[in-house]
């Protein structure tokens, strides 16, 4: 991997690690649903303008069945989810329990696609579970804040969110292939949008909300989500997708960090030993990590 690109997969994991801070900050004030429609609304109108400098408006439209799905599929249910748990988990845990994502989607495609993973993606479809099984039970018994969701709804509001990627992912390989990436970011930001319209309203915050709230959310929008989802496309164009997608193990590092270092939360041994079996296990799922004893040579290749 190039120089550059090393910097640029750096900062994608700060930049994705702290719209787990921002979440936290701003949830509680605007609500999640305000917050999450803030956040599309404000990534669709970064993203459009480069949809449409790049000329694949037809694109977008020719494919917007799908396209829409994935918004709802993969934006607007599963950033509510993590919106919802940002009132009663840490930014560092939230993080931790993303980094599940890849484990799901590889459960989803064998159940879904038939596609039945090798020995040792299976061990680390185990591994993976195993760990976020055990953070999840030890997370249980811990006192909630002041808010009416409750750690174990935030825990299950995580999973929630990384198997609502894992069907994502899936569908978005047998339907939108060859479709542009920016016509499927923009456009699912936009459906998202069109999606959480009438419910933001409806929950829409009565008492004024803070600067550092209305901050928190437009940096979500244009940060977390849109100028991320430009960054990924880049690695993944520049340096290939094995590449682009080691950014989930920089993600819960980066979560752990801004939330100690704006919130003053203190990740707890259980979140260690918790981010270190599950990032274990994603490893082992998507291929990053082959069995010790197996030679460079008659290993099959990856890129």
């Amino acid at each position: 991997m190039k120089p550059r690109d090393l910097t640029e997969l750096l900062l994608l994991g700060a930049i994705w690690g702290a719209s787990f801070l921002f979440m936290r900050m701003g949830a509680l004030e605007l609500g999640p649903l305000a917050l999450v429609f803030v956040r599309v609304v404000g990534a669709a109108a970064m993203l459009l303008p480069i949809l449409l400098w790049q000329g694949q408006w037809p694109a977008m439209r020719a494919h917007w069945r799908p396209i829409a799905l994935v918004g709802i599929v993969n934006s607007a249910l599963p950033f509510l989810c993590f919106a919802i748990a940002a009132q009663a988990l840490t930014a560092g845990l939230m993080g931790i329990f993303n980094a599940t994502a890849p484990i799901w989607t590889a459960l989803i495609a064998w159940w879904w696609l038939g596609e039945r993973p090798a020995a040792v993606r299976a061990l680390g479809l185990a591994i993976g579970l195993a760990g976020a099984i055990g953070l999840a039970w030890s997370r249980a018994g811990v006192k909630a804040e002041d808010s009416a969701i409750t750690p174990l709804m935030g825990t299950a509001a995580c999973i929630a969110a990384t198997v609502l990627y894992g069907i994502s992912a899936n569908f978005s390989r047998r339907r939108l292939v060859g479709v542009p990436p920016m016509a499927t970011a923009a456009g699912s930001q936009l459906s998202a949008a069109a999606v959480l319209l009438v419910p933001a309203l409806w929950a829409w915050p009565a008492q004024p909300v803070s600067a550092a709230a209305w901050g928190s959310a437009i940096a979500l929008a244009l940060l977390c989500t849109g100028v991320a989802y430009v960054l990924y496309f880049r690695l993944i164009a520049h340096a290939g997708a094995t590449h682009a997608v080691t950014v989930t193990f920089l993600i819960p590092a980066f979560a752990m960090l801004w939330g100690w270092l704006a919130l003053a939360e203190r990740p707890a041994w259980d979140m260690w030993l918790g981010a270190a079996v599950i990032l274990l296990g994603t490893a082992l799922t998507i291929g990053l990590v082959r069995w010790p004893w197996r030679s460079a040579t008659t290993a099959s290749p990856r890129s």
